[in-house]
């Protein structure tokens, strides 16, 4: 039998198929294999097609030949990723504020291919979840990469950091001047990317949001500053402490609450936090906080049982923060 001239990519061939088209329940006997090959330009012979498997097997794909009067032949029946493992990335994906709506779509097409062909339908059921806000800067991939690679090196970066305006436009801050930061760390909190950085000029860390950053050129003859500020530095009790990722003074909060809503602290804050019981089944807690507007929105959000007991003035400004909104609806606003 001539040989074509794809004969020698037989045996990926082969494993293409197994991997597309078969499952634990969808089998391709010899006959069906020799068949598909044809659609490649390659020919085969049932012993050619059993010595390919013999030698896929030998390699360390689990393919399983089923030996059955109908329905029988073989699958590929171990993958690199399990169906709940997939269903897991593709719900992340999904979920994720920082990657637009084009790019999960083109991500989680990408993972359906990680499955069989009968499994992947069960991911595309995944992808209409309810409509969540997504970003709309396509360009936060090479953000991410560049990022990556300037921390790598060990060099410092500029950009232009962005914001929306009335037009829903992403227009330059601070008049189209460029930021110049030492990058450090990313992070994911409040469904978006952070970059963690230290700012050169200031001399203080800092956090971006990436997606809206641009136009993001790596230092390459400079290097990082901020060596000794990230020491000892804790990202995760950073994150836990700045609400919702806007700035403000770190503090060490008291506060009580009912027993039962401890959880919520634990949540927010870890386990390794000072507690002390007080009567009427009340908790006394001990927390780090960057107190701001974001911080005592959340405390209101707890309700009336949650009472700062120190400092006074974090105490104080909780107060006025109420204060001045009940202002606003005591005047006329329009």
């Amino acid at each position: 039998m001539p040989k074509s001239a794809n004969q020698k990519m037989k045996l990926l061939y082969i494993l293409k198929i197994l991997t597309e088209k078969t499952d634990e329940e969808h089998c391709l006997s010899a006959q069906d294999l020799i068949l598909l090959l044809v659609e490649y330009g390659i020919t085969a012979e049932r012993k050619s097609i059993y010595d390919d498997i013999e030698c896929l097997n030998c390699f360390g794909y689990d393919i399983v030949n089923v030996k059955a009067r109908k329905g029988g032949g073989y699958y590929l029946a171990s993958r690199e990723f399990e169906l709940p493992e997939l269903k897991l990335l593709v719900d992340a994906v999904q979920a994720s504020r920082f990657i637009t709506q084009k790019k999960s779509r083109e991500l989680i097409s990408k993972i359906e291919k990680l499955a069989g062909p009968f499994e992947g339908k069960q991911l595309q059921r995944q992808v209409f979840v309810a409509g969540r806000v997504k970003t709309e800067n396509e360009s936060i991939y090479y953000n991410v990469d560049r990022i990556h690679k300037a921390i790598q090196d060990n060099a410092p970066v500029t950009f232009l950091y962005l914001a929306w305006n009335i037009k829903k436009e992403l227009i330059p801050r601070h008049e189209g001047k460029k930021y110049r930061i030492s990058p450090w760390a990313l992070t994911w909190q409040d469904e978006n990317y952070y970059l963690i950085a230290y700012d050169d000029e200031e001399e203080r860390i800092k956090h971006f949001r990436v997606d809206k950053m641009s136009h993001i050129t790596q230092l390459s003859k400079e290097s990082r500053k901020g060596v000794e500020a990230f020491k000892e530095f804790d990202i995760a009790q950073y994150t836990n402490r700045t609400f919702g990722m806007f700035g403000g003074e770190s503090e060490t909060v008291t506060l009580q609450l009912p027993e039962n809503m401890i959880g919520i602290i634990f949540d927010r804050f870890g386990k390794e936090i000072d507690i002390r019981n007080l009567a009427d089944g009340n908790v006394c807690v001990r927390i780090k906080a960057a107190v701001s507007g974001q911080f005592y929105g959340w405390l209101t959000g707890l309700g009336k049982e949650v009472l700062i007991l120190g400092p006074e003035h974090v105490r104080n400004g909780y107060i006025d923060f109420m204060k001045n909104i009940m202002n606003q609806y005591g005047s006329k606003c329009f």
